[in-house]
């Protein structure tokens, strides 16, 4: 049995109708209770009426402590994937009504069975979100030993995937060929970075970093791992649950983070802010899980572990529309200045699995409507599409093959703000709710990857390209040039390679040509008497008796 205790100062549920084939008669149009404890609860496998009865005594003796009158006993099958049947459930749940009669509180029960309409304000104290978990013992006392997985994967045999099903253009068999990454059956849907990939994978992010610093970000992390409670504020408990990564551990009931915004506003939470303060921007690149389809099959595309140069603007009203102003402009210089790539814009509306009241989601569309409108961006509507806590601005972005891709995101959001109590303190003295727009340009990494290597067709920009300059000497006598001209490169920061092999150098050239390499740098006696270098490009083209220190400025000065 789990259950997620409560102290809230108000909780109201709507019965909208049955969503199981077991429910109970209900006849109330909406119930509101104030300063109760409530008990939201997923009756598993396997529960006895001890652990109810355990539970409800738990929850009452809480109650007292915290001086409530009032305890909410609320069926909620979201805290677990081992579910009991649903007639075991609602015996269950009807004996914990009969415990919980006992006790001098007022005693409120949601029908058990129904979709209900839920909204809870939780109290700010730090036991007013708890998580309680209790499983069966056997006759020693001892935990009933977890069941054992069968290994069914030969970790000595596992190999490269084979790709040869896919198009050469897929970037699965670019990234083959140019060794970039692989996928493993160990950890599907998850990305195994080889040292060229995860050089492109560290471009991008210095690239949005570099961006970021520019446009006033203060870079922040924070743990992978929270309880759910945090979760059950912020509404991702309810509208996110099964695309959680969730588990019992010595910490009770955790999740694996699905998203940065609920743990960036719990930093907001620890300062006092002033108007004066905001806007406050924060950029976060952390490791994200969510429980998706398998990606192995969709390579990039589809991934359980992502990374999104995720990013949260802490504002004032006010500042909303010079704000999304700034983020359009970024999108402009990443999408049009540096990947030279075409974009549109859409305005997706408030989805029917939504949180919040439908007045402040037509202000934040309008805002977001305004900003597009100020700055001439035409765009389309995508009804119903926006995030369950508030509308955003997404952007379809076009490849070289006129293929669209949606990366680009701007949300504007008044829920968060209002579950998680932020406030700030206006000219007047007055405590205001702050608004949040979370945003992120690239989207996930991994997704915005596959896009450019599939844009690119494995030839990637000068700045962008895992090796810049490979090495080849000509023959032995010119080994030992190339390995000075080798290191000069290295210690200027340029992504090279050195083949002193004694491969022939049409071998070595056409290597280099089939990984891509934007530059081969050719060396023999001649270029050493001369203290010169020749450079063939990518596309053929070679120019020799070049100043090595020139070249070496060049390509730093192709980074954005």
């Amino acid at each position: 049995m789990r259950v997620l205790q409560l102290d809230v100062d108000k909780i109201r549920w709507k019965p909208i109708k049955p969503e199981a084939s077991v429910y109970e008669e209900s006849k109330d149009s909406e119930v509101e209770a104030e300063n109760a404890v409530v008990m939201l609860i997923s009756i598993e496998n396997g529960d006895t009426e001890e652990f109810a009865k355990k539970a409800v005594d738990e929850s009452i003796d809480f109650a007292h402590k915290e001086k409530e009158q009032t305890l909410v006993i609320y069926p909620y099958a979201h805290l677990s994937d081992n579910l009991s049947s649903l007639n075991d459930a609602l015996n269950l749940l009807k004996a914990m009504r009969v415990e919980a009669a006992k006790s001098d509180l007022n005693i409120l029960s949601a029908p058990f069975g129904w979709n209900k309409k839920l909204s809870l304000e939780i109290k700010g104290h730090p036991l007013a979100e708890e998580s309680h978990s209790y499983k069966s013992e056997n006759k020693k006392n001892e935990p009933i030993a977890e069941k054992k997985h069968e290994l069914k994967i030969d970790v000595s045999l596992v190999q490269k995937s084979d790709w040869s099903g896919v198009p050469e253009s897929d970037h699965r068999a670019i990234g083959e060929k140019q060794d970039l990454y692989s996928f493993q059956e160990v950890s599907p849907g998850m990305v195994y970075w080889h040292p060229k990939g995860y050089t492109i994978y560290r471009q991008l992010v210095g690239l949005m970093r570099s961006i970021e610093y520019k446009h006033d970000y203060e870079e922040i992390s924070t743990p992978i791992i929270t309880n759910i409670a945090l979760y059950q504020v912020s509404g991702h408990l309810q509208h996110y649950k099964d695309d959680m990564f969730m588990f019992d551990s010595s910490m009770g009931d955790v999740g694996l983070k699905p998203m940065n915004c609920p743990s960036t506003i719990l930093i907001y939470k620890t300062h006092r802010w002033s108007y004066k303060d905001l806007p406050w921007r924060t950029a976060i690149f952390d490791k994200l899980h969510r429980s998706e389809l398998s990606g192995v099959a969709s390579g990039l595309f589809r991934v359980k572990e992502l990374t999104q140069d995720d990013g949260h603007v802490f504002a004032r009203e006010d500042q909303i529309k010079d704000e999304i102003s700034d983020l359009l402009s970024m999108i402009k210089e990443v999408y049009g200045d540096i990947f030279k790539m075409k974009y549109s814009a859409n305005l997706s509306t408030m989805p029917d699995n939504h949180m919040g009241d439908l007045e402040l989601w037509d202000k934040a569309t309008a805002a977001l409507k305004d900003a597009l409108d100020e700055n001439h961006i035409k765009y389309n509507i995508k009804e119903k599409e926006g995030a369950f806590y508030g509308p955003k601005i997404d952007f379809d972005v076009f490849d070289s093959m006129g293929r669209s891709w949606q990366c680009a995101t701007i949300q504007l959001d008044y829920q968060l703000p209002k579950n998680f109590k932020l406030e700030y303190t206006g000219s007047d003295g007055k405590q205001y709710t702050p608004v949040i727009i979370h945003r992120a340009i690239l989207g996930s990494i991994e997704r915005f990857t596959a896009i450019m290597v599939e844009h690119y067709q494995g030839k990637f920009p000068l700045w962008l390209s895992p090796i810049q300059v490979r090495v080849l000497s000509i023959s032995d006598q010119s080994n030992d040039y190339a390995k000075k001209v080798y290191a000069k490169l290295k210690s200027a920061g340029i992504r090279s390679e050195i083949d002193i092999s004694d491969k022939t150098l049409e071998y070595k050239i056409r290597d280099g040509k089939l990984q891509q390499i934007p530059y081969l740098m050719i060396l023999g006696k001649k270029e050493e008497e001369k203290g010169k270098v020749s450079v063939r490009s990518r596309e053929g083209v070679q120019n020799n008796g070049i100043d090595l220190e020139d070249f070496i400025k060049e390509v730093i000065s192709a980074h954005p």
